[in-house]
C-alpha cells in the first residue's frame, strides 16, 4: 500500500503476455474477413446464393488488397449497385424495372415527335390487327426511336400461326408489318389430345370442334411430320380418299387406313402407290369395301389378305355347317 493507503497496482491481474499474443492473431484475422461495417450474408442456392458470394468474396479481396482510402469510394459503389441487383432479383422487381425504363424511353422518343400514330399490316387472313400488334409489342406509348424492329419480328414469328414476318420503320410515325400466315392442313391426335396442325407439322392450336371439322384427321406418334406426303398420295384416289375416316402411323414407319364402315386396310412400308392401285381395283371391280370384312390386308406383294367381321364369320360358319350332308339313319 502506498502513503494514502491505497494499493500500488491493480487489483485484477493482466492477461499473460503469452496469452495475449495467442489471442491477438485470432482477432486480427476474423476483423480481416469483412470490411467494417459489412456482414456474412446467409448462403443459399442458385442465382441468389452465387451473387451473395461474390459479394463476398469481393469484400474480401478489397481488405485483402490493403487499396488506398480513395478506392473505397469504388468499392462502396460496387456494392451498393450489387445490393440494388440484388434486392430487384429477390423481390421479383425486374421485369416491372425494365418495363418501366421502356416507358421511360418511349416518353422521351415520343417527345422528340417520334411517337407511332400508323401501322399498316399486310398478309394477315387468321390472325386480328389486335393479335398481331401485341406479338409485336406494339402499344399507343410505343416510340419509333426505341422501336427494334428485329425483337418484334422475332416475337410475331414465335407465333405459330405466323411463318415468316417482315418489320419495317418509316420515320417518322409509321410502321409497315407483314405476315406470312400458316394453313391449317389437318387434324393430329396424339396422347388423346387433338390438334390442328399446318402442313411442315407445325401445332398452330388445339382443335376444339369449333372449326376445322373438314380437314383430314391423322393419328399416332409423327404422323403431323408425314402427313403432307402421305395425304397428296391418298388424293389420287378420291374413290378411297372419301371412304377414309383416318389415317394411322404405325410405328412411325406405315399407314393404316380406318375406313368411314369401320374396315382397317393394312398399307406397306414402301410402294404405298402400288398398294393403292390395288385397293382402287379391287373396289372398282369387287366392291370390296362396301363388303362385310374386318381388315384388308395389303402388305404382301403377291397377295391380298381379308378378314371377315365377326358377324360374318360366323354367318359364314353356320351357312357351311348347313350344306353338310346328313348321315341316313342306320347305316354304317
Amino acid at each position: 500500500m502506498d502513503g494514502g493507503g491505497r494499493f500500488a497496482q491493480s487489483l485484477t491481474s493482466p492477461c499473460p503476455p503469452r496469452a495475449a499474443a495467442e489471442v491477438a492473431p485470432e482477432r486480427r484475422r476474423s476483423q480481416r474477413r469483412f470490411p467494417p461495417g459489412t456482414r456474412q450474408l446467409p448462403a443459399r442456392s442458385g442465382a441468389i446464393g452465387a451473387l451473395e458470394r461474390c459479394l463476398n468474396h469481393v469484400s474480401t479481396a478489397i481488405v485483402a488488397l490493403n487499396l488506398p482510402r480513395s478506392s473505397g469510394v469504388a468499392a462502396s459503389a460496387v456494392i451498393i449497385v450489387g445490393s440494388i441487383v440484388y434486392g430487384t432479383i429477390c423481390g421479383d422487381h425486374l421485369p416491372a424495372l425494365i418495363a418501366r425504363l421502356d416507358d421511360t424511353r418511349n416518353s422521351i422518343g415520343n417527345a422528340l415527335g417520334l411517337h407511332i400514330t400508323s401501322v399498316a399490316l399486310t398478309g394477315q387472313k387468321r390472325l386480328g390487327r389486335d393479335d398481331i400488334l401485341t406479338s409485336a409489342g406494339v402499344t399507343d406509348r410505343t416510340s419509333l426511336l426505341f422501336f427494334d424492329v428485329a425483337v418484334a419480328r422475332a416475337r410475331l414469328e414465335s407465333n405459330p400461326w405466323v411463318a415468316e414476318a417482315s418489320v419495317q420503320t418509316l420515320y417518322p410515325d409509321r410502321l409497315e408489318i407483314s405476315v406470312t400466315e400458316r394453313e391449317a392442313f389437318a387434324l393430329w391426335q396424339h396422347d388423346g389430345r387433338v390438334f390442328v396442325v399446318s402442313t411442315d407439322g407445325t401445332v398452330l392450336e388445339p382443335y376444339t370442334g369449333e372449326r376445322f371439322t373438314n380437314l383430314p384427321f391423322v393419328v399416332g406418334r409423327g404422323a403431323q411430320l408425314q402427313a403432307k406426303e402421305f395425304l397428296a398420295l391418298l388424293d389420287r384416289y378420291p374413290e378411297i380418299r372419301n371412304e377414309v375416316r383416318a389415317s394411322v402411323l404405325v410405328a412411325e414407319r406405315r399407314w393404316n387406313l380406318r375406313m368411314k364402315n369401320g374396315i382397317d386396310v393394312r398399307l406397306p412400308e414402301t410402294d404405298v402407290g402400288r398398294a393403292f392401285d390395288e385397293l382402287a381395283r379391287l373396289n372398282r371391280d369387287e366392291k370390296l369395301l362396301s363388303r362385310d370384312i374386318a381388315t384388308i390386308d395389303l402388305r404382301q406383294i403377291d397377295r391380298v389378305t381379308v378378314q371377315l367381321s365377326d358377324e360374318a364369320a360366323r354367318a359364314r360358319e353356320e351357312a357351311q355347317k348347313a350344306k353338310k350332308p346328313k348321315s341316313k339313319a342306320g347305316s354304317a
